[in-house]
């Protein structure tokens, strides 16, 4: 066999196969070997492959020659003679460890004294095989790459549980993300200062001291409890709850987590994270009042009218009951808009809209329906009763000093009794409103006197059970009128 020489010549690479082939067991094994014996490491090919390794070797003389192998490949094993003397300086074992790495290193020991085995005792961190004894070496060779692989392992782990623990701090100590734990039966164990911090207290003993635990703790436990159950066993759904905090004020929360079990599988607790969604709901609110809203009035607007005429005619199919619309038409905007200008005409939307208002009872929805156009829905109500609302809406602005005076021109539909559906009935109310407009009435008094022909003209239904749903908002107007100014 060949061997690198001390002048720097290139090592012979060999390979050992065995002869038949490779068994289940056989793992290949690369290995350099630091020795100046060939006869050495003959041998202690012939035990590797005894022992079902696949060897491939490399063989140099010295340590400065391994050294720059192991920097060139990578090795499995280093397998190196052991020199009493130059191994007896001090920290020269340590030496040739931090060359070696993270490779397993294994020393060929002949005739070791008993000062060599205390040396060996004491630094460590290296096997060792006697010459003697060298059909140990690959049960030798099988424990330190077990113990390598388990180094692996277990800083692998430890690297896991650090970027675990990195992330947990992150979420404990993220301020929108309040963390809590509570037991089975729903008390709290631990929270963090983002929970404290939404119910508005400074610290955990200010919260424990105010006796807020029992007001969360049934919701906390029970609550997660049960929407665990009613879906996945391991994980919640989400779900909001609505607390109290401290100043009085509502917050609202999302709570999402999971149950926590003990060793044998049963409900043990709850981990839940809480997020703060009390401006985010706000929002969404407010979004949904401006979807629905006419921006210059603060009344519903054309699509939350549909929306509520198709709920109405819902209804009226399932109840049998009627419901009435009342169009209502600005007279003259555009004259007022030439006249005193778009900021007066606007203002003269406004104090239409007020009086819709004013005129509505809870159930009702006053809309814009166009520029100048208005509408009112009346559930429950026959066209006599709307016809009353509509001539009380004349009368009020009739009433109203404001300049300049404003007029409305007014058409009633009421469904079944007029139409089949939505379409027909604004149709139908329409024809109405321009119908009375064709009249073209001079003053606000022959607006309520043209409406008032159509209220005596169903008087008659005045005494039936559906109209009586209206005497209380009659009530109520006459009530309005009667207050001092």
């Amino acid at each position: 066999m060949a061997h690198a020489t001390e002048s720097g010549d290139l090592p012979y690479l060999a390979t050992i196969r065995p002869e038949s082939a490779p068994s289940h067991r056989t793992r290949p094994l690369r290995v350099l070997f630091i020795h100046r014996d060939p006869e050495a490491i003959d041998t202690c090919l012939q035990e590797l492959k005894r022992g079902q390794f696949l060897v491939t070797h490399t063989s140099v003389l010295n340590w400065t020659q391994g050294s720059e192998h192991l920097r060139s490949q990578p090795y499995d094993l280093i397998v190196a003679e052991y020199l009493g003397r130059s191994f007896q300086k001090p920290g020269a074992l340590q030496l040739f460890r931090q060359a070696a790495g993270e490779v397993p290193l294994i020393f060929l020991v002949a005739g070791m004294a008993s000062e060599a085995f205390a040396l060996f005792a004491v630094q460590g961190d290296f096997e060792y095989v006697q010459r003697e004894h060298i059909a140990h070496l690959p049960m030798t060779v099988r424990r330190v790459l077990n113990e390598k692989r388990l180094r692996s392992d277990l800083a692998e782990a430890e690297k896991a549980l650090r970027h675990s623990h990195s992330l947990y701090r992150a979420l404990v100590e993220n301020p929108a993300y309040g963390i809590c734990r509570c037991d089975a039966a729903g008390k709290l164990l631990d929270v963090n200062q983002a929970f404290l911090t939404m119910l508005g207290y400074a610290s955990n003993e200010e919260f424990l001291a105010a006796n807020r635990e029992s007001d969360l703790s049934l919701d906390l436990g029970l609550r997660m409890s049960l929407a665990a159950a009613s879906s996945d066993p391991d994980r919640a759904e989400p779900i909001e709850v609505e607390w109290k905090r401290k100043n009085g004020t509502i917050l609202k929360a999302r709570l999402s987590g999971r149950d926590a079990l003990d060793e044998h599988g049963n409900f043990n607790g709850c981990e839940i994270i809480a997020v703060d969604i009390t401006e985010q709901r706000r929002l969404e609110e407010q979004l949904r009042h401006q979807a629905s809203t006419d921006s210059l009035t603060g009344l519903a607007n054309h699509g939350r009218l549909l929306d509520v005429l198709h709920a109405e005619v819902s209804r009226s199919k399932r109840t049998g009951r009627e419901f009435s619309i009342v169009l209502l038409d600005l007279d003259g905007l555009k004259n007022i808009n030439d006249q005193f200008g778009h900021l007066a005409g606007n203002r003269a939307l406004c104090r239409v809209a007020q009086i819709l208002k004013d005129c509505c009872r809870a159930v009702d929805t006053a809309a814009r329906h166009g520029g100048d156009e208005f509408a009112v829905v009346l559930p429950e109500t026959r066209a006599a009763a709307a016809a009353f609302v509509a001539r009380r809406i004349c009368e009020l602005l009739e009433a109203e000093t404001e300049q300049p005076p404003v007029s409305v021109s007014v058409g009633i539909a009421s469904y079944p009794a007029d139409a089949d559906g939505i379409g027909a009935l604004l149709q139908n109310a329409d024809k109405a409103l321009y119908a009375m407009k064709s009249q073209n009435p001079r003053t606000l008094s022959a607006a309520a006197a043209s409406l008032s022909s159509i209220t005596e003209a169903r008087a008659e239904t005045e005494a039936q059970p559906e109209f009586q749903l209206n005497r209380n908002a009659q009530h109520d107007i006459r009530r309005r009128d009667a207050a001092p100014e």
